[in-house]
């Protein structure tokens, strides 16, 4: 169970191999945390990452899930919650794609948009109804300020996060009152392996970063959490550009 810090026991990160939701085990494992699963492809990867967090004292597990694989989710994820209940659900899988090679490529776009949105609504929901189930629970989803207005640059990407955050609101909503919290976080460029190799954008940060505004975010019981915190306030005036301005922005 969580703590009175709304710290969790538990935690079953989706996304296994991901730089953010393995910084954000760390910390938790440095306050609370004792078991953790690891869902992701079987890999080394996924092995190793699970190895550095038993070096930690956590007790670790690593179960095969695959975001493309909506008819598995049940099966799998229902096995990890028959082990024992859930505190914390970290739903951190993602791909960002080449947008030049993606607009030539419809079939490209379309395995972003099944991985971040398909995947991500499949996995939610079975995830959902778990922790439901148990009457506790928090489940953390890694959206994206990109998700905010869709940009020139990275438009596929956006919709495929628009869509998710959208998602995570109103589940957010439905499951109010039932003793299970979802919050959705929206990082601006966080330095991984996914983005490296790109223009980093203002006001960019790390998963150490994001991780941190995790935790403080489950202390508050907050919906929504922002990394920076700065970026509420820009994305807000971007928001409301109008569209003429906003296609002219270098962004």
């Amino acid at each position: 169970m969580k703590d009175a810090f709304g710290l969790p026991q538990s935690l079953l990160v989706l996304g296994g191999t991901s730089e953010i939701a393995l910084a954000t085990a760390r910390r938790l494992i440095a306050r609370r945390t004792r078991t953790v699963w690891l869902a992701g492809r079987p890999s080394p990867a996924l092995e190793e990452a699970a190895g550095q967090l038993r070096g930690l004292g956590a007790d670790v597990h690593t179960v095969a899930f695959d975001a493309l694989d909506p008819a598995s989710h049940e099966a799998v994820l229902g096995k990890v919650f028959a082990e024992g209940d859930i505190d914390l659900v970290l739903l951190a899988f993602g791909l960002l794609g080449d947008q030049a090679r993606d607009e030539r490529e419809p079939e490209a776009a379309v395995r972003v948009a099944q991985t971040n949105y398909t995947g991500a609504v499949s996995a939610g929901l079975v995830c959902a109804r778990s922790l439901q189930s148990q009457g506790h629970g928090s489940l953390v989803v890694m959206s994206s300020v990109a998700g905010e207005r869709a940009r020139r640059a990275n438009f596929i990407y956006g919709s495929s996060k628009a869509g998710l955050d959208a998602f995570a609101q109103g589940l957010g909503d439905a499951l109010h009152g039932t003793g299970v919290h979802v919050m959705v976080v929206r990082p601006g460029f966080v330095r991984t392996r996914m983005t490296a190799g790109l223009p980093e954008a203002p006001l960019a940060t790390t998963p150490e970063a994001v991780a941190t505004a995790v935790e403080l975010g489950l202390r508050r019981r907050s919906e929504t959490v922002w990394v920076p915190g700065a970026l509420r306030v820009v994305m807000a005036a971007l928001r409301h550009l109008p569209r003429g301005v906003f296609r002219r922005l270098p962004i």
